[in-house]
């Protein structure tokens, strides 16, 4: 007699998988733990991250691109938080899976 299995809908996985893409760098991964606490302009996330504004930029860039980040800009400054409730959900589960 065959087992039924619960199984994840294709569109499901295909979503995952892409999320698991975009969030697979660890500055991307810096990025969305220091957005858990709070919105941040470009030059903090910059400095937190020890990265460039540069690469700071094209990183916040991909990851409002997927939906998972929204930005606000006052003045000059632009200003990024979370988005997507995933996201947080994810760092969670790493941080709970990986040891941290």
């Amino acid at each position: 007699m065959a087992q039924e299995l619960d199984l994840l809908p294709d569109e499901v996985l295909d979503d995952a998988a892409e999320c698991l893409k975009v969030m697979a760098h660890p500055v991307r991964l810096k990025m969305a733990h220091i957005l858990m606490q709070g919105q941040f302009a470009v030059h903090e996330i910059a400095r937190l991250c020890e990265t460039s504004a540069n690469q700071t930029c094209e990183h916040l860039r991909l990851l409002k691109g997927h939906g998972l980040l929204s930005s606000e800009r006052r003045g000059r400054t632009v200003y990024y938080k979370i988005l997507s409730p995933r996201l947080p959900r994810l760092v969670e589960c790493i941080k709970a899976s990986c040891g941290a």
